[in-house]
Formats: structure tokens, sequence, C-alpha cells
């Protein structure tokens, strides 16, 4: 991850509701920093967001809090994935792969 500092996100609302937070994070994974991260987390947003606990939605949330470039790093193998997001990313690799 980046040593630089993180730009606080804002946080949703306690109640928000399933379907909102389905749709805020689909937003979030189609406008991205840079464009491949884009490309990436369309295809796994369209693929699979709906299907994921809300567990999974939690760290999917946190995921999407990080550095593009530190996640596109880690999709592709580059740098290690840090163990918070391991399954996650390796979710996406594994659907990148057979796109």
């Amino acid at each position: 991850m980046s040593d630089l500092p993180q730009i606080p996100q804002p946080q949703p609302p306690a109640d928000e509701p399933r379907e909102t937070r389905i749709k805020r994070l689909y937003m979030r994974s189609i406008r991205r920093g840079i464009k491949e991260m884009d490309v990436i987390l369309m295809g796994y947003a369209d693929a699979h967001l709906a299907g994921l606990s809300d567990d999974e939605l939690t760290t999917y949330d946190a995921l999407l809090a990080e550095n593009d470039h530190d996640l596109y790093q880690w999709v592709t193998g580059q740098v290690v994935t840090p163990p918070e997001f391991l399954d996650m990313i390796s979710d996406i690799a594994a659907h990148l792969k057979k796109t």
C-alpha cells in the first residue's frame, strides 16, 4: 500500500438498505481513478456484486477506498495483497482471467 495519507471516505448510513448499498458500490466500481480499474471492477461488479454477502460487501467497500494503482498491482499479482483483501482480490483476479 502507498505511504501517502489516505483521503477520508464518506461513511454510509448505518441503516443503508442493501439495494442502495449495492448501487453505491457499483457506481464506485465503475468510476475509478484509472481506466484499467474501471474496466476490471465494472466486470466484477456486474457479475458478482448482487451475490456478495453483507460481510463481503463490507470488505469490497473497504477495498474501493484503496488507491487504484495499489489495486491494479494486487489484481495483476505485481505486489503482495494485504491479508484483509486477499480473498476478494483473488476472486476479482479469477473473474478477470475468465473474461
